[in-house]
């Protein structure tokens, strides 16, 4: 028997993963296609973005949500059963999309491939790295020459980007359209020359890119494991404890525009890294919903309100560890 191809897709908080998947589930040419979608926090938001895509390849039952932790460090509790028990149905899916958290280290999770239980079964297909470009080119996750040459210099969110880069069989340089030409071909450059051979960069806009490539690698990452270095490798998983998330409840909401100018207030306040969630507006009767990478934000209705759906108005905050919980709450609610 054939193995079912995975494909994992990383990248750092808000880069365009969950708008990858949907375009790929928009175009799945009729494959039977399964989601198991990582978060990182004790609530999901990709995975219910997907399940109201509204395309025929969002069955809701090929949608498998794993939140609260990265799947890198929950690999024997949650990834294997989730993965046999996806394997095991009637009708197994022909391909495995698996989004991980925008914290997650790739290279942990190929290795879970090497369970007996999926290895005869499951080959990694590829591991796609999707780049918030803007904002990798601005430096966010760089450190400068002089915190390099502090003796206890420390910048997880360069080892987080670096290692999805390291793992990745394509990177997607996403977000193409807030850049300029020049800025834009040096940026790439700069990816390309700290790729492994062969792996290509491709420039999107809103991750558009042919599924046929993303979904055809057939890189067998599995196999190849000690070309895909890792800040990590000597250690039996990473610490979390760098970032943290938690959950802000709103009522509802009676003016977007000024909750929207708290929220990029608070961001830049307090330096958090990713805020989204779902939004109950005074007399619309569709659920609004809200993305921030940083203090570029997007706010846009997706669905109506089921009718025997709680109308919540929940965003979830992650940042580094130590955010000031009660004066982000206080400066959002006003």
């Amino acid at each position: 028997m054939s193995k079912v191809a995975a494909t994992v897709i990383t990248g750092f908080l808000g880069a365009g993963k969950t708008t990858l998947v949907r375009h790929l589930l928009a175009n799945n040419q009729g494959r039977r296609i399964a989601l198991i979608v990582n978060e990182f926090g004790d609530m999901g938001i990709d995975g219910d973005l997907l399940a109201a895509c509204g395309v025929s390849g969002c069955r809701e039952d090929d949608i498998i949500e794993l939140a609260n932790g990265c799947l890198c460090c929950t690999v024997a509790d949650e990834f294997l059963p989730t993965m046999q028990a996806l394997l095991d149905r009637v009708d197994p899916p022909e391909h495995i999309v698996i989004e991980t958290s925008g914290l997650a280290l790739p290279k942990p999770l190929v290795k879970a491939f090497h369970w007996p239980e999926i290895r005869s079964r499951v080959t990694v297909d590829g591991v796609v790295a999707v780049v918030d470009s803007p904002a990798a080119a601005a430096g966010r996750f760089a450190s400068t020459a002089e915190e390099r040459a502090r003796p206890d210099h420390d910048n997880p969110l360069e080892e987080v980007f670096e290692d999805q880069l390291a793992a990745a069989d394509m990177v997607l340089l996403n977000k193409t359209d807030l850049m300029e030409a020049d800025a834009l071909a040096g940026f790439k450059a700069g990816i390309e020359a700290r790729l492994r051979p062969g792996v290509k960069a491709l420039a999107t806009r809103m991750s558009v890119v042919d599924p046929l490539i993303v979904l055809g690698l057939a890189a067998a990452a599995e196999d190849d494991l000690d070309a895909r270095p890792s800040h990590h490798d000597l250690e039996d998983g990473h610490d979390h404890d760098d970032f943290e998330s938690f959950v802000l409840h709103l009522p509802t909401i009676a003016d977007p525009q000024a909750l929207e100018a708290r929220l990029i207030k608070a961001i830049a306040g307090h330096d958090i890294l990713r805020l989204k969630g779902f939004l109950a507006v005074e007399g619309k009767p569709a659920r609004a919903v809200v993305q921030a990478v940083g203090t570029r934000m997007e706010r846009y209705f997706d669905r109506p309100w089921k009718p025997d759906e709680a109308r919540h108005s929940r965003l979830v905050v992650i940042g580094r560890s130590g955010l000031d919980r009660a004066a982000i709450e206080a400066m959002v609610k006003g």
